[in-house]
């Protein structure tokens, strides 16, 4: 440390070493911050950045060196020869070069440090070389231990200033790595030139060398403005890359064309025509855009846009949307053509499209794209005076599969059904699925009706093939509802009602066929439809009264109970039978509505009776599905005071099919609230005896179709006396119905029944109550 302050203090001239030490200091500032950038670009760009940075670092080592050189005074005249000091220059470039390129492209932890190593090394190649250059008569010898010395201490300190420019952030990397970089130019330099010794030589010629003070000059007017350049060059990257960087950043394309030129382009647009920068300068803009197959590329008015078509290199069309302004570019007139990228807004627009008119799940035409077509079938079938047909489908035995195997299986077979409509329907015919497992076909054919036939009969076909209901319990069938334009109707609502109207038909006959609508078929779905409308209301239009029949001991004729029988009287059909309403109510669902009313009245009317003889109230199957209808009737006691012990409910088997644990568990909660259980029309439909077991009935009441056999039909009579022999093993009262003449009842009671009902005992009547009250008051009660 003393030698190179010795060699400094009495062997350089202080002011040429001052010059030194700033231009190393503003070299090694410059090498940093290109450094800086250059690791913040990427591919080409790093590699324009590492080799600016290589430069600035290796004039700034280079100046450093020979400015100090110059300042150096060894008792001899000092000249430099031209070759060697242009390879020293060059040395010092390379070495930085190859020292940042290991630094920046380096993938593993102390990349920065071994640059910095290699760095160092290449300083100490330049000071050499650049030593090696000198020209003086004399003899220039180093000191083994100073040049060693210098080498080891230059490299270690360059390798911590790369390393230090890795580890640190902020404005302390900057400054930390500059002043260590700045340290080891100077250190290998004055500590290697605290070990030269120069021995005059007069024997030794001069050859072609740089004029000291011509050198000085150029050197240091060389490094300033090469230090100056690499500042310049940061300060416009700064501004005009990162601007170009801001336009590269858009996402929208940019080009600039004057003269009907492209003069400039961004990455952008460059991207969006498949096209590099270098294809579309010069090139024409309209041969870019296409708006139809005649007419030119328009300008849009200032402010506003229009949609094109940008060509791309691979011959798509990219749709676009092209916007122009005017600016000044380069001191002309330009203008400036902005496109924005359209293709997934367009896609979006068509999915959006698509879901609108098509069903999400089997991607089928949806109700209201099924509607449109249907308008445009018949207006099309209309001009042209040819047939159509609608097919309304519905699939059979699908609420039960949904049900049981749960809706991911139910929409598995919907889409089964999907492809098997698509693969037994022609190309221009349309199939929709309307919701549910409701799904339609409009089949335009001047044909009609024989294809509509053949079309029915492939996908019946089709439908056996595919769903199996015999090995697949998850199969489906299908039945198929026909109507025919204009023979069925002219307008779309009439054609597709009337189809609707033949699918019932056939859902009716016996399902898994296709019907054609008729006439007759419509006026009778007319009159149900209509029914089962009017009877939505009867309850609040107090059309509905209750009948009682007795219940009649044979014994001693003593009526033993009534049985509430309902009843409506329609204003314009006056009486409606019970056979034709209420199975209608039962499969409209209106029953739950009416049989809370007919219970609810009952109760009310068994409690004004002076003798407390039961009222029978019949139940109907489709009530039992109800979750809460033992809370609906324990409430209906509850309210009207009628007590449980007073109460028969009649049921049918049918009650039984379904949810029987459900069905049980209700019956044994009325049992224990009370209420008496009677099985009605006993001997018919799904007649079992482990029912009897099963279910805790508590009469038994024969049908009313026995009775009328009795005496006829042998097999009737015999029948009779085995569910009265039933009854009497199993200690279960029974009631024979429908008792209509006196011989019917002598058979009844000589076979052992004790109690009967019918015309013969009683017709059905008025309130029981109304014959207890006064005259006034039961003319009151008639007219509630």
């Amino acid at each position: 440390m003393f030698s190179v302050i010795a060699c400094i203090r009495n062997d350089h001239d202080w002011r040429l070493i001052a010059v030194a030490a700033i231009v190393c200091l503003a070299g090694s500032i410059a090498t940093m911050l290109l450094l800086l950038r250059a690791q913040r670009s990427e591919g080409t760009q790093r590699r324009l950045w590492t080799a600016a940075c290589a430069f600035a670092s290796g004039v700034g080592i280079w100046s450093t060196h020979f400015i100090a050189m110059l300042a150096y005074d060894g008792g001899i005249p000092i000249a430099y020869e031209i070759r060697g000091t242009t390879l020293s220059v060059l040395v010092a470039i390379a070495a930085s070069w190859i020292a940042l390129a290991v630094a920046l492209t380096g993938t593993f932890r102390y990349a920065f440090a071994v640059g910095g190593l290699l760095l160092g090394l290449g300083i100490a190649a330049m000071h050499f070389t650049g030593m090696r250059a000198v020209e003086t008569q004399g003899q220039v010898t180093f000191d083994f231990t100073s040049t060693v010395t210098a080498v080891i201490f230059g490299t270690l300190i360059a390798g911590g200033a790369l390393h230090a420019f890795w580890t640190m952030s902020g404005v302390g990397r900057l400054v930390v790595s500059t002043l260590l970089l700045v340290l080891a130019i100077c250190a290998m330099h004055f500590k290697s030139m605290s070990g030269v010794s120069l021995m005059p030589d007069p024997s030794i010629a001069a050859a072609d060398v740089f004029d000291p003070a011509w050198l000085a000059g150029g050197v240091i007017a060389a490094s300033t403005t090469l230090i100056l350049m690499a500042f310049g060059a940061l300060f416009l990257d700064r501004h005009l890359t990162d601007l170009r960087g801001l336009v590269n950043a858009s996402l929208d394309g940019m080009m600039i064309v004057r003269d009907d030129e492209i003069i400039d382009v961004n990455e952008r647009f460059a991207d969006l025509c498949g096209r590099s920068a270098s294809e579309l300068a010069r090139a024409s803009p309209a041969k870019l855009f296409v708006q139809d197959c005649e007419r030119p590329v328009d300008r849009p008015a200032f402010g506003g846009s229009c949609e094109l078509e940008l060509l791309h290199a691979d011959g798509r069309r990219i749709p676009i949307e092209y916007i122009c302004r005017t600016i000044e570019y380069r001191g002309r007139e330009c203008d400036v053509i902005f496109v924005r990228d359209l293709s997934q807004r367009k896609e979006a627009e068509r999915t959006i499209e698509h879901l609108a008119h098509h069903d999400a799940l089997t991607d089928l035409s949806n109700r209201s794209s099924f509607d449109r077509r249907m308008t445009q079938a018949i207006t099309m079938a209309s001009a042209r005076n040819e047939p159509l047909a609608v097919l309304c489908l519905d699939l059979d035995r699908f609420k039960a599969v949904n049900d049981i195997f749960g809706h991911g299986e139910g929409d598995r077979i919907l889409r089964k059904v999907a492809d098997i409509l698509r693969a037994a329907c022609g190309e221009g015919d349309t199939i929709a699925r309307l919701g549910g497992d409701e799904f339609a076909i409009i089949q335009p054919s001047v044909a009609q009706p024989e294809a509509s036939r053949q079309l029915s009969d492939r996908i019946l076909g089709l439908f056996a093939e595919e769903m199996d209901t015999n090995r697949d319990p998850m199969a489906v069938g299908v039945s198929i509802g026909v109507a025919i334009y204009p023979a069925d109707g002219v307008t779309a609502d009439r054609l597709c009602n009337n189809a609707d109207t033949a699918l019932y038909r056939a859902k009716q006959t016996g399902k898994g066929i296709a019907c054609f609508f008729d006439a007759e078929m419509d006026a009778a779905v007319r009159t149900r439809r209509q029914i089962e409308n009017d009877l939505r209301h009867a309850v609040v239009r107090r059309q509905l009264f209750l009948e009682y029949q007795p219940l009649v001991d044979v014994r001693d004729d003593r009526v033993v109970g009534y049985e509430a029988l309902l009843r409506w009287r329609h204003p314009d059909r006056g009486l409606v039978s019970p056979s034709v309403f209420i199975p209608i109510a039962e499969e409209s669902g209106s029953i739950i509505q009416i049989g809370e009313w007919v219970l609810e009245q009952a109760c009310f009317e068994a409690v004004r009776w002076n003798e407390p003889v039961p009222i029978s109230v019949n139940i109907s199957p489709v009530q039992f599905l109800l979750p809460n209808l033992f809370d609906q009737i324990e409430g209906i006691l509850r309210r009207t005071g009628l007590e449980p012990r007073r109460l028969e409910l009649e049921i049918t088997e049918a009650a039984l099919m379904h949810n029987r644990d459900d069905v049980l568990t209700t019956l044994i909660r009325l049992r224990l609230l009370g209420v008496r259980i009677v099985m009605d029309d006993f001997g018919t439909g799904h007649s079992s005896l482990s029912n009897l077991q099963t279910f805790p009935f508590d009469k038994l009441k024969i049908d009313c179709s026995f009775t009328a056999a009795l005496d006829k039909d042998p097999a009737a009579h015999a029948i009779i006396r085995a569910i009265i022999a039933l009854g009497q093993s199993l200690n279960l009262p029974v009631v024979t119905e429908g008792v209509e003449t006196e011989r019917q009842r002598q058979i009844i009671v000589e076979e052992g029944c004790q109690q009967i009902q019918g015309f013969l005992s009683g017709r059905p009547g008025r309130a029981p109550s109304s014959s207890q009250l006064p005259a006034r008051d039961r003319l009151k009660s008639a007219e509630a």
